[in-house]
């Protein structure tokens, strides 16, 4: 991600806007008057769903975070990104080859969470070895859509089957260790599946890209219970919160978040229509939890 795009998804817009213009609800959306011409009716709306504004009046402007604090401050594009990146707390510098090299890697870590997850997906959704996660799903009561809308899965009791599935498809041993997907022996040397024989769970950042995995065992006799994908550069479970992609908009509506404990309570939670739910990743209430729910509400449910 380069640092435009990460400073735009660290700032939050209504809260940005909501420093210079008094916002009020409408219906998804926000609306006050324009700061940038002389008006009575209130024609500037904020759009929190794509991040964005724009002003049906006198003006007709209208853009994302940067273009609203260039024109407010009076600011070019590069005195506007270092502004709101000190505040986002993104750290700019020029690019060099190692930080785009790094970038490179990113994407590519991305993809292979992408392709594990439907690979996965397809596995319960389709596979005869799925059978026994399917039952599972139905007697923990989840249905269909929100097997659809979650995209859970079900990891084979084989020890290579994503391993094999993702070399197929080109990618390196070497990035799906460093992806959390696979494990490799120090002593051996030996290279397997980290997950076996479970529901796959995926997590995903707040822009609804799958960064991790959950997996809940399916034997009694597998411990733990839930095993997570371990810390990446992508996935760090103290500063994120499961479900957050899919609530967030709800939470904004009803000014509330409430958090549950674990990813079936989520599930559960959204499948019978209370859609501000998320969930910690096993661990206490961080505060980069909060900063998190903090860009969509200030009022939180324990």
């Amino acid at each position: 991600m380069g640092a435009v795009e990460e400073v735009k998804s660290r700032t939050d817009i209504v809260e940005l806007i909501s420093g210079y213009v008094s916002l009020k609800k409408a219906g998804r959306n926000y609306k006050g008057i324009c700061p940038f011409h002389a008006e009575k009716t209130p024609s500037f709306v904020v759009f929190p769903d794509t991040q964005t504004w724009h002003c049906f009046g006198a003006c007709g402007t209208g853009g994302d975070v940067f273009s609203f604090f260039m024109q407010r401050e009076g600011l070019d594009f590069s005195e506007a990104l270092r502004e709101l990146a000190r505040r986002a707390g993104v750290l700019l510098s020029p690019p060099t080859p190692q930080s785009e090299a790094a970038d490179r890697q990113r994407e590519k870590l991305l993809d292979i969470h992408t392709a594990a997850a439907q690979y996965y997906h397809h596995l319960l959704r389709q596979s005869k070895e799925g059978t026994h996660a399917r039952e599972y799903s139905a007697g923990r009561e989840i249905n269909s859509e929100t097997l659809e809308r979650f995209q859970l899965g079900y990891a084979l009791d084989a020890w290579d089957g994503l391993k094999d599935h993702l070399l197929d498809r080109a990618y390196t041993e070497d990035d799906l260790v460093e992806a959390g997907l696979l494990v490799k022996k120090e002593e051996t040397g030996s290279i397997y599946d980290r997950f076996r024989n479970r529901l796959i769970i995926p997590i995903r950042d707040t822009q609804g890209r799958v960064i991790a995995f959950g997996a809940r065992a399916l034997d009694p006799n597998d411990v733990p219970k839930y095993l997570n994908s371990p810390q990446t550069s992508l996935f760090d479970k103290s500063s994120t919160l499961y479900g957050l992609d899919l609530a967030k908009k709800s939470i904004r509506n009803n000014d509330r978040a409430i958090i549950v404990e674990g990813y079936m309570d989520v599930l559960s939670a959204h499948q019978h229509g209370h859609a501000n739910v998320v969930a910690g990743m096993g661990t206490a209430l961080t505060e980069a939890q909060l900063k998190l729910l903090k860009r969509f509400t200030k009022n939180f449910v324990l």
